[in-house]
């Protein structure tokens, strides 16, 4: 599927280091290297991977583990962002308490980056859900699952076809920021490498059934994966895009009905922000479904099986063609 890459609009501005000794943004750059901050680390396995084809390098602000909807930089971090030749961010308002920082980082002169805006993005709702009543909420509705970030969907990494334009996008700003048209060719091998990922993906997820392909989720952030490579979400236990937000017992009863009229075999739940509202769920429900958690917001730790992009990618699909269709 090709995407256009769009226009890539930043605040962009020449920062002057006088640590440096320079008088332009360019001295400084030459004297340290193209240095580049990503907010997640989802983002920052693949703006690493950009960066460094360049000749650069790449940090993450939030250590892995971390959700994004719920993470606020120390002042440290925040002059990393502020010193760095790009700063790249998820946007759409997933970075809820990054937000402030960012706004000042800009104003202070750092080029920033929001890269969901620039990849096609959905609105919430477009892979079915839903509705307060137990009906099915009509595709692209983006008050079907709640709109905590507004009408668009900011979990845009889920599908890697778009990860992969994000990769473009990223090598293409580098290259703008550096005047060093390298990085462009360098987005361009990193996108190639991530629609391997995604064809990986699409073979794992082929030994789930069609109508086996119906998820639940803890929150609404698998729209992207759902839309990309054919599935349904029935419904989620915490009501829109954030894990923030506190389910009322009638929606928790609408969800465990849903579960049990279309006979969900797992709730999909979130390794970085565990819920203990889907463990009641499953309870309710019954010891015939399971709770199996996915890499959702963040990357994994060693030895996860999801320390990359591409190995995330691919462990949560095995996990969702396990669980959807057993042996």
């Amino acid at each position: 599927m090709n995407r256009p890459l769009g226009t890539v609009a930043v605040a962009a501005a020449a920062l002057v280091l006088a640590a440096c000794g320079s008088d332009s943004a360019d001295d400084a750059a030459d004297a340290t290297g193209t240095t580049v901050v990503a907010t997640t680390t989802v983002l920052g396995d693949v703006v690493a991977r950009v960066a460094e084809c360049g000749g650069g390098t790449a940090t993450t602000i939030m250590p892995i583990g971390t959700d994004p909807h719920d993470f606020s930089p120390s002042s440290d971090e925040v002059a990393r962002m502020v010193n760095a030749d790009l700063v790249v961010a998820n946007g759409l308002d997933l970075e809820e308490g990054l937000a402030d920082a960012l706004t000042s980082a800009t104003t202070d002169g750092a080029a920033v980056l929001e890269v969901a805006p620039m990849v096609d993005p959905l609105p919430f709702g477009i892979a079915g859900g839903h509705d307060e009543d137990g009906d099915a909420a009509p595709d692209g509705d983006p008050a079907a699952d709640g709109d905590e970030h507004g009408s668009l969907d900011p979990h845009f990494w889920h599908d890697a076809a778009r990860m992969a334009v994000a990769a473009e996008v990223i090598g293409a700003e580098l290259a703008d920021v550096t005047g060093d048209n390298a990085y462009t060719e360098c987005g361009t091998q990193v996108a190639e490498q991530l629609l391997q990922t995604d064809e990986q993906v699409r073979e794992i997820l082929s030994a789930v059934p069609v109508e086996q392909r119906v998820m639940v989720t803890d929150h609404d952030a698998f729209g992207y994966f759902a839309e990309a490579y054919d599935l349904e979400i029935a419904g989620v236990v915490i009501p829109g895009g954030a894990t923030l937000a506190e389910p009322s017992s009638r929606e928790l009863a609408d969800l465990v009905a849903v579960i049990t009229d279309e006979d969900v075999p797992a709730i999909f739940a979130n390794t970085e922000a565990p819920s203990t509202l889907t463990d009641a769920v499953a309870a309710e429900v019954g010891s015939e479904i399971a709770v199996v958690e996915l890499y959702v917001g963040s990357l994994g730790g060693p030895g996860s099986g999801a320390e990359t992009y591409d190995s995330m990618m691919t462990t949560n699909a095995q996990r969702i063609a396990d669980a959807l269709a057993p042996a």
